[in-house]
């Protein structure tokens, strides 16, 4: 019988595939990130469903582990940033609502071989809570450990360009002074698609609760 997945299982199959050796005909000479990293994605998946009882996601339900509440995310060591569905600009302040998964690499393509060698720079497994934007969480966490009104809140968000609505914005401000945020150590920029960049915690070098480094190198 396969086992159920959880959090901390999902970590220890995370840092085991990293060990393992990556070399694939099918990635030589692909340049395409999201190519790549749609296929390490597959890899992985398959070895977790090997193990576990696995519930995989579609687009429907927006993430690869919805059983989980965890999406998983590859990226290049040269740019470390991926997409993610943007629903709301509250995302920036309390995180995207599901855990994160993500692996670095670094790829080398080998002409004798005609294979690409794929090693795994970084990895780590990211809480929901801590998935805000970083800057925004400690502009926001400095500003009310000054004792601010609900309007220099709302002044931020604005001059910040979070919301242009100003209803919307006074309403987000109002739940900021009654549950003020986590701080999080994800870089974002709203467009179409939410851009994310893993750089702050691929350069933690110090414990942080929440976050579990799988791999650094």
């Amino acid at each position: 019988m396969k086992k159920t997945l959880t959090h901390a299982a999902l970590i220890a199959a995370a840092k085991n595939f990293c060990g393992l050796s990556h070399a694939y005909t099918e990635l030589f000479g692909v340049t395409d990130g999201k190519a790549i990293g749609t296929f390490i994605e597959h890899a992985f998946q398959n070895q977790l469903a090997a193990q576990f009882d696995l519930q995989i996601g579609n687009s429907a339900s927006g993430l690869d582990l919805p059983m989980i509440e965890t999406d998983i995310k590859v990226t290049s060591v040269r740019q470390p940033q991926s997409s993610s569905p943007f629903r709301s600009a509250r995302q920036k302040v309390y995180g995207l609502g599901y855990n994160l998964l993500f692996f670095v690499y670094d790829k080398q393509d080998n002409a004798r071989t005609k294979k690409a060698k794929l090693d795994f720079v970084s990895c780590a497994f990211i809480e929901s809570s801590c998935t805000g934007d970083y800057r925004t969480t400690r502009n926001l966490l400095q500003i009310l450990a000054n004792d601010a009104m609900q309007e220099e809140i709302a002044a931020y968000l604005n001059d910040s360009y979070l919301l242009t609505d100003e209803a919307e914005r006074n309403a987000l401000a109002d739940e900021i002074m009654r549950t003020p945020p986590t701080q999080g150590y994800l870089g974002t920029w709203l467009k179409p698609e939410w851009r994310t960049w893993y750089n702050r915690v691929i350069e933690l070098d110090e414990p942080v609760a929440g976050i579990v480094k799988v791999v650094q190198r």
